[in-house]
């Protein structure tokens, strides 16, 4: 389960990059109750979005140079020039060399084998979310790739990860948690692209913690966003869906099941 309890590996901190802070502000705020407080000129605006005063994630206004609208996942790293070295080593590549943000930690933007962009955070001052599990925040993870092998191979080899297989009637979902830490520490899943009805790229999807997913279906679609898998009962995970927000960033929402 995906707590506050940073580890290595494990992911501390998720941001939002778009072509339109204020309507992604509004979007968002009005699905999870998040408010933006944006970020001075000496972080370019990168700002934040607050759950209740406390942080639930990040985001800034980007230009198409930078990349397409997208949400990025970063994973706790206690040296961000070795991860990326590391990940380099593993035929992976760094998008964005490890740089520090002002006292608050360092971060690098890496790549894996397929090309999935991640981010690292090497704790400073800030030391990641404030907020996971709870409505209108990150509860899971889930990589998207042709090669789960592959992938597995490289997160172990980069970041340490650990999976472990979990069964379900019709196959075998295959999870991630941090090394040395036990089964339950998983906080995401890798899902084969060839077994999946609705993705056809590889990459990191954040799914958030909500109490009622039918619910932020209708005003993500009221509010121009794009529902990419109406809301859907997963036997043993919760009711799930998938959206994009209305400039094509993708997210998915799950009411989760309680775990023994």
């Amino acid at each position: 389960m995906l707590t506050t309890r940073y580890v290595t590996g494990a992911p501390n901190w998720i941001d939002l990059g778009t072509p339109d802070i204020d309507g992604a502000a509004a979007f968002y705020g009005d699905l999870f109750g998040w408010r933006f407080q944006p970020g001075d000129p000496e972080v370019g605006g990168y700002g934040l979005f607050q759950l209740g005063g406390r942080t639930a994630a990040g985001g800034m206004q980007t230009t198409p140079e930078q990349g397409p609208p997208s949400w990025t996942v970063y994973f706790r790293a206690p040296d961000a020039d070795a991860t990326a070295k590391a990940a380099e080593q593993a035929r992976g590549s760094v998008l964005m060399q490890p740089m520090d943000v002002l006292d608050l930690g360092r971060m690098a933007i890496l790549a894996d084998r397929a090309g999935v962009p991640f981010g690292l955070w090497q704790p400073g001052r800030n030391k990641g979310l404030d907020v996971v599990q709870e409505h209108g925040s990150l509860c899971w993870v889930e990589l998207y790739t042709a090669d789960v092998p592959a992938a597995a191979a490289f997160y172990h080899s980069v970041l340490g990860l650990e999976t472990f297989g979990l069964d379900f009637p019709g196959g075998t979902y295959t999870t991630f948690a941090p090394a040395g830490e036990p089964e339950d520490a998983m906080f995401g899943g890798v899902v084969p692209l060839a077994d999946d009805p609705v993705e056809e790229e590889a990459y990191w999807l954040p799914y958030f913690e909500v109490t009622d997913p039918d619910a932020i279906v209708a005003r993500a679609q009221e509010r121009g966003g794009t529902i990419r898998l109406p809301a859907t009962d997963l036997p043993g995970a919760g009711r799930l869906a998938k959206l994009a927000d209305p400039y094509g960033a993708r997210f998915a929402v799950i009411r989760s099941e309680p775990q023994a």
